[in-house]
């Protein structure tokens, strides 16, 4: 495995995931065929390609419990707000899913397409449209850029109604990023900063908050998690042997420590 030259202060190694992780490239290609399978295992339980919006990107896919859903839960995808689709990731709604809750995996418009504070937008109007299609209390999850956007579903200035939010992995003070290259595509400046890092912004009255992310994540990572903690004074977890692709395993679990948490 060929990792980045080492060079202090280098904010591009601090948020290089891959170079630190085996195999990296081999987890896309897994999630996908894991993905659909799971997709065509549900049958009539899977609604695909639910629109919000006008555009392709405005999609979620709803999976169904068994019997009347406890309530949903709204997983966002990762990819630095600049890859991947909801459909990578199906599989990871089967421990919630087992446990009687529907799931729901929005897409959003990436970068450079959008900025950050767009899609923050666009995943609250999903958030609305999902609400409308099932009854009971919602929780919102999501990894990295994921994490970052389901954390600001729970912040005082969104208008959703979110009883829970489980920001896994997330990125929740974007400062730092305006040093790296990957701003080259996002167009971050310190306004959109103040704005979309949830760690400015006081978590919403009524909604409660779980932060986790793995204990063998990058510095920074556990550092941010940390962070939004302490700035909303919720508890946080560091997922022992849990690397930034592997945390998300324990979703396919029903009854793994991250189920119990996000259904708390």
């Amino acid at each position: 495995m060929t990792r980045p030259p080492y060079a202090f202060p280098d904010p591009d190694r601090d948020y290089s995931n891959g170079a630190f992780i085996p195999q990296a490239d081999s987890f896309p290609p897994k999630w996908n065929a894991a993905a659909a399978s799971f997709r065509d295992s549900l049958g009539p339980r899977a609604q695909i390609n639910l629109p919000y919006g006008p555009t392709d990107r405005h999609r979620f896919d709803l999976y169904r419990p068994e019997g009347p859903p406890k309530g949903v839960l709204v997983f966002i995808h990762g990819g630095y707000w600049m890859a991947f689709t909801h459909q990578t990731w199906s599989h990871f709604a089967a421990g919630p899913l087992a446990r009687g809750w529907a799931v729901a995996m929005p897409s959003y418009t990436l970068a450079p397409h959008a900025r950050i504070g767009t899609m923050t937008q666009e995943i609250a109007t999903a958030c609305r449209a999902i609400a409308a299609l099932v009854p009971g209390p919602m929780v919102v999850t999501g990894h990295s850029a994921g994490g970052h956007l389901s954390a600001r579903m729970g912040c005082a200035d969104i208008n959703v109604s979110v009883r829970r939010v489980v920001p896994i992995s997330p990125l929740a003070e974007l400062g730092p990023l305006l040093a790296t290259k990957m701003n080259d595509t996002l167009h971050l400046d310190p306004a959109e900063c103040a704005t979309e890092s949830p760690a400015r912004h006081a978590l919403r009255p009524g909604t409660s908050a779980h932060v986790w992310v793995g204990a063998q994540e990058r510095p920074v990572f556990l550092q941010q998690a940390r962070l939004l903690a302490e700035e909303w004074d919720c508890p946080w977890t560091a997922a022992s042997d849990c690397h930034h692709f592997d945390v998300l395993d324990a979703l396919t679990d029903p009854v793994s420590a991250l189920v119990n948490t996000l259904l708390a």
